[in-house]
């Protein structure tokens, strides 16, 4: 089963970036859909953004759009959240998830999850 390893999150500013990352362990990272999720205290985890194996195709929720971009890198067993003109309402855990199909990872139906990486927007 593939392990996920988030890094990346931290204290940023209003209208400020970040860009996570998520190293999974296998040879195996091309066959997985990937996706990011995210919770914010006293709420539902939240579907971000989700990529499919091969890269070329994602979705994004409505609250990012225009925002934030999925994006992987095969090579290195790595996809990466691209964090733009982050809000107070960005504030979350953000957690890395595999799924076997991109469809199946944006409704959550995934095969693992890492530990997750803290992001602050402070205002």
């Amino acid at each position: 089963q593939v392990q996920l390893v988030e890094s990346g999150g931290g204290l940023v500013q209003v209208g400020g970036s970040l860009r996570l990352s998520c190293v999974a362990s296998g040879r195996t990272f091309s066959s997985y859909a990937m996706g990011w999720f995210r919770r914010a205290p006293g709420k539902e985890r939240e579907f971000v953004a989700a990529i499919s194996g091969s890269g070329g195709s994602t979705d994004h929720a409505d609250s990012v759009k225009g925002r934030f971009a999925i994006s992987r890198d095969n090579a290195k067993n790595t996809v990466y959240l691209q964090m733009n003109s982050l809000k107070p309402e960005d504030t979350a855990v953000y957690y890395c998830a595999a799924g076997r199909m991109r469809s199946a990872v944006v409704r959550g139906d995934t095969n693992a999850w890492g530990q997750g990486t803290q992001v602050t927007v402070s205002s």
